[in-house]
C-alpha cells in the first residue's frame, strides 16, 4: 500500500514532498506553521489576509491605529469611498510580514504567500498589484492567488524581475475558471506553475454556489488532469484540496495524477496555528451537525464555518476607517448595508447586544478578532486525531505530527500523539 511520501511534487527538476499547507488568514497560517511544513521538505504558506493587520499584532507596527486616525472623520459616514489604503504602508507591511518569515527558513521546502484576490480594499487593482510586487521583492518563493480569481493578476507584476522565477499558482473550483485564466494571461508569455483545484468540502470561502453537495473534488480533479493533459501542459501540478483527512485520501489523488495535496483543516489545531487555543478546542468538540455553509460574507461567496462562530448575528458597527479589507473599488461593502437596515429598524437599540445583524457580517472586525470560525467540512473528525485529557480539553497537536503522519500513514490510518503528561 503506497504512501504520500512515495510520490514527490515536481517543478522542473526541484521535488518535494507532495504536502502543502493552505493559506488560512487572518494569520491562522502563521510564520511558524509554514515554516515547518517548509522544513519537512514540502510547501507552507502564510496569508497576507489584513496584512497590515497582522503586521501590527506580530511586528508592532502601527498602521492600523495610523490609519483610524486619518480617515475618524469618516467613521459615522455608510459612504466609505474617501477611505483609502496608504499603498506604501501596504508595500512595507507586505514586506516586513514576508522578509521576517524568510529569514526564518529552513529545510528544502518552499514557503508562499496566499495572496487573496477577493480583498478588494477600495482599490482592487492598485492594492493586489502592490502585495503581489512587494512580496516578490521580500524573497517569497511563490505565490498561490486565492479567494476570488482575477484573469488580469500576472499582468500585474509582468515587469517584476522574479515575474518568471518565482512560483505563481492560482487556485480553481472549474476546469472552466482554469481554462479562462490561461486565456487571458497568454500575452504575459507565463504560465501558472501550479494549480490547486478546491472541491466543496474545503474550509472557508467557497467556489461554488449554495448548491455545493452537487459537487465531487474527484470529478473536478479527474476534469482538470484531463485537460491539463490534452493541452500539453503536463509539468504544471494540479494540487486538489479541500476534504484530504488523511494520507490515504491524499494517495488517491496522487494515484490520479496530481502532482500533491493541498490540505489545512488538521492543521487549525497544532500549536503552530495562529488561532487562539480556545477556539482550537472549539473546533476539536464540533459535531457535524455544527457545521453549516451559509452567506453571511461579504464577499458574496458561500462560507463554510461552524454555527456556533461569535461573528454570526452579531450587530458590531462596521469599522471601515481601521479596517476597510472589503471596500470595493466604490468603497461599499454589503455588511455596511445590513447594518444600516437593521439600524433603521431598531431606532431604539442603545447597545450592540441589541443588534443582530443575520444577513451579513463584518468580516474584517470578526476575522481580526478570531470570532468568524472558518472551517472544512471534516472538521468534526478533529477530535479523534488526539487524545481526550482527564479535565476534558483535547490535546493539541504539532504541525510535525500532522505532516508526517499524512506523509507516512496507511490505511486510513491516523495516528496519535503521545500523552503529554504536562498538560494533564
Amino acid at each position: 500500500m503506497k504512501r504520500v511520501d512515495d510520490f514527490r511534487l515536481k517543478f522542473g527538476k526541484e521535488e518535494y514532498v507532495p504536502i502543502m499547507i493552505g493559506g488560512m488568514g487572518v494569520d491562522i497560517s502563521t510564520a511558524d506553521l509554514a515554516l515547518e511544513a517548509c522544513r519537512l521538505g514540502g510547501i507552507g504558506h502564510i496569508s497576507d489576509a489584513m496584512i497590515n493587520t497582522v503586521t501590527d499584532r506580530r511586528y508592532n507596527t502601527k498602521y492600523v491605529k495610523d490609519k483610524l486616525k486619518q480617515y475618524k472623520f469618516n467613521v459615522a459616514n455608510s459612504d466609505k469611498a474617501v477611505v483609502q489604503f496608504d499603498l506604501e504602508q501596504l508595500a512595507n507591511a507586505t514586506r516586513l510580514h514576508v522578509e521576517a518569515t524568510m529569514a526564518r527558513k529552513q529545510g528544502n521546502g518552499m514557503i508562499f504567500i496566499n495572496c487573496m484576490e477577493k480583498l478588494t480594499m477600495n482599490g482592487p487593482k492598485e492594492t493586489l498589484r502592490v502585495r503581489m510586487n512587494a512580496a516578490l521583492d521580500a524573497g517569497i518563493d511563490g505565490i498561490t492567488l486565492a479567494a476570488g480569481l482575477h484573469l488580469g493578476s500576472f499582468a500585474l507584476i509582468e515587469n517584476h524581475p522574479r515575474f518568471h522565477t518565482a512560483k505563481l499558482g492560482i487556485i480553481v473550483s472549474s476546469v472552466r475558471a482554469l481554462q479562462l485564466f490561461i486565456k487571458k494571461s497568454a500575452r504575459t508569455g507565463r504560465l501558472p506553475d501550479f494549480v490547486v483545484v478546491e472541491g466543496p468540502l474545503a474550509g472557508g470561502h467557497l467556489g461554488f454556489g449554495m448548491d455545493w453537495a452537487d459537487f465531487k473534488l474527484e470529478d473536478i480533479v479527474a476534469e482538470v488532469l484531463a485537460w491539463v493533459q490534452k493541452e500539453g501542459y503536463e509539468n504544471m501540478p494540479v494540487i486538489p484540496a479541500g476534504g484530504i483527512f488523511t494520507g490515504s485520501d491524499a494517495v488517491k489523488f496522487l494515484e490520479m495524477g496530481a502532482g500533491g495535496v493541498q490540505v489545512a483543516t488538521r492543521f487549525t489545531v497544532t500549536k503552530e496555528c495562529g488561532l487562539p487555543d480556545d477556539v482550537k478546542q472549539e473546533y476539536f468538540k464540533a459535531d457535524e451537525d455544527l457545521i453549516e455553509v451559509n452567506q453571511i460574507s461579504p464577499t458574496g461567496y458561500p462560507m463554510r464555518m461552524l454555527k456556533n462562530t461569535p461573528a454570526i448575528g452579531s450587530g458590531i458597527r462596521p469599522n471601515c476607517e481601521a479596517y476597510g479589507y472589503l471596500l470595493d473599488a466604490s468603497g461599499n461593502c454589503s455588511y455596511i448595508q445590513a447594518y444600516n437596515k437593521v439600524i433603521e429598524e431598531n431606532p431604539n437599540a442603545k447597545k450592540i447586544s441589541e443588534i443582530h445583524v443575520y444577513e451579513k457580517t463584518c468580516l474584517c472586525t470578526h476575522m481580526r478578532n478570531f470570532d468568524c470560525w472558518t472551517c472544512g467540512h471534516f472538521t468534526y473528525r478533529l477530535k479523534d486525531t488526539t487524545n481526550r485529557l482527564a479535565d476534558g480539553r483535547y490535546q493539541l497537536l504539532t504541525a510535525e505530527h500532522v505532516f508526517k503522519d499524512y506523509q507516512f500513514s496507511t490505511d486510513n490510518q491516523v495516528a496519535l500523539p503521545e500523552l503529554d503528561e504536562a498538560a494533564v
